[in-house]
């Protein structure tokens, strides 16, 4: 597949511990789409762009198709066998096959119908039709619309002032998808995404063939109206708790949050943080790719991914006083984004895959640096000691907390550096050092503990176990003692008392 390419390319010709690093590589041909149309590859379309995917998933689709449909021939065969063998079920059996090719077709109408049949001269007054008689009495979207949502639709009426004609008929096609869609939240994302992918298409063509807008105001047009309908549709499109999105987002970030300790010159960072302009570029980056979760727009969303390039580029560019290239880029924008640990980075993604306009994700630079996003994001869930020219004992000692990588030395640092910077190496030296020893102790501490625990706990078994082995027996009282000159036959032996003797004088 596209990811396996990409991380095997990632990942090859890495050099043994005692080699020279060669850092991140991947060759450009492996963004472009697989199927050689030219255009930029997306993981999460299998290696394809857009158009080629959308190819690929109506030949899977109309092939699912063809197979439910021999299914049905087939099951129609057999009940018509099984009725002409039992005459007594006649009638249960034709009844049963009648709706089971009734629920057969009804499947494959749903399968088969689109988005598109809103758009069709013949079929959109009967789906207006429709889609008012299907109106709940529950508030309409207008009214639950946020302050932003209702100044993003005042901004797109305006815009649509200057196309005149051609403007009406857009917003009645946005209305009428956006109609359409709100009766379509039972469908999974996929299908969702799939409609908005056929409106985005339809309109496109509607755009230069039948209202003859040129590319550069049918470009615009088509910005405002992706910003107009997936303002309105994000809370319910994005991270859906139909799928696994958020629990991708939280692997991601405990991922990234275990790769804490690792260091700029482990991915072979072309950035000299401590020039007060780099780091300036790098907090930038960091900023923007945060800021991604905050726009709703996917083309929004694409724009903060771009600046946050920009900056990765002009943080380079400074650091090494040339261009930056492509092979610099990739492992400073992983750094970037370990870095920063961006929110719900999987769930920003796939929003932007799924209901992004695709010619942006196609070409043009938002696309290049989306492909490479999606590619760093790759790269972090799969890295291992190998990727980073590491020992596994190291990497596994790293990931545990057990030790983090050696700071840098007083003696590596160069003539110019103040004292103040070299003492607070040797501080965070030190902190590291003691950090190590007390998590010893904390572990001898609870070892301890344990066997303290152990001991009492065996201890108290071995008690027991002498107890029921040997139990106590109570003996029946003793007979008291006979008086010393009492006429008793067992003390016949016993001298006689002492006579008291007189003694003369």
């Amino acid at each position: 597949t596209f990811l396996s390419l990409t991380l095997f390319s990632l990942n090859r010709k890495k050099m043994n511990l005692k080699s020279e690093r060669r850092g991140i590589h991947v060759d450009q041909s492996e963004l472009l789409c697989k199927k050689g149309c030219g255009y930029y590859g997306n993981p999460a379309w299998q290696g394809f762009c857009s158009k080629c995917w959308r190819e690929e998933y109506h030949k899977a689709r109309q092939k699912q198709i063809q197979e439910d449909w021999e299914l049905a021939e087939r099951l129609q065969r057999e009940e018509e066998e099984a009725y002409a063998s039992s005459q007594s079920t006649q009638g249960a059996q034709s009844l049963t096959f009648s709706k089971f090719e009734e629920k057969k077709t009804n499947e494959k109408t749903r399968k088969v119908t689109t988005v598109k049949k809103f758009f069709t001269a013949s079929s959109r007054t009967g789906a207006k039709k429709e889609i008012q008689e299907a109106k709940a009495p529950s508030p309409s979207i207008n009214r639950q619309a946020s302050v932003e949502t209702d100044r993003v639709s005042k901004e797109f009426i305006e815009f649509l002032k200057t196309y005149h004609k051609p403007g009406q008929d857009i917003y009645k096609q946005c209305k009428l998808f956006l109609d359409a869609m709100n009766h379509k939240r039972d469908l999974s994302i996929e299908e969702q995404s799939e409609c908005a992918q056929d409106f985005y298409q339809n309109v496109a063509e509607k755009l230069q063939t039948r209202w003859k807008v040129s590319p550069e105001r049918a470009e615009k047009a088509m910005d405002q109206i992706e910003k107009y309908i997936m303002t309105r549709q994000y809370k319910y499109v994005f991270c859906p708790e139909t799928t696994d999105d958020e629990k991708k987002d939280l692997a991601v970030q405990k991922r990234i949050r275990a790769l804490h300790w690792v260091t700029p010159q482990m991915l072979c960072v072309p950035v000299n943080e401590e020039i007060p302009e780099v780091s300036d570029m790098v907090v930038k980056a960091i900023t923007d790719i945060i800021e991604m979760d905050s726009k709703r727009v996917p083309r929004d969303k694409l724009a903060c991914i771009t600046k946050c390039s920009k900056h990765i580029f002009n943080a380079i560019k400074i650091t090494k006083n040339e261009p930056a290239s492509a092979d610099d880029f990739l492992p400073t924008l992983i750094y970037i984004v370990l870095k920063g640990n961006p929110p719900r980075l999987q769930s920003n993604i796939q929003y932007i895959t799924r209901f992004c306009n695709p010619s942006r994700l196609m070409t043009g630079e938002d696309g290049y640096y989306f492909t490479n996003l999606c590619c760093a994001v790759a790269f972090i869930e799969k890295l291992d000691a190998q990727s980073l020219n590491l020992s596994q004992e190291d990497f596994d000692r790293f990931m545990t907390g057990q030790t983090s990588p050696k700071k840098q030395e007083s003696d590596s640092f160069s003539p110019d550096v103040c004292l103040g910077v070299k003492q607070m190496y040797k501080n965070l030296d030190l902190l590291s050092q003691l950090n190590e020893r007390q998590e010893r102790i904390v572990n001898e501490a609870k070892k301890l503990e344990k066997d303290l625990i152990d001991w009492t706990d065996g201890i108290t078994k071995e008690v027991q176990d002498i107890v029921e082995k040997y139990p106590l027996e109570i003996k029946p009282k003793n007979q008291a003692l006979a008086a010393i000159d009492s006429e008793n036959v067992e003390n016949d032996k016993l001298p006689p008392p002492l006579q008291p003797q007189v003694y003369a004088g």
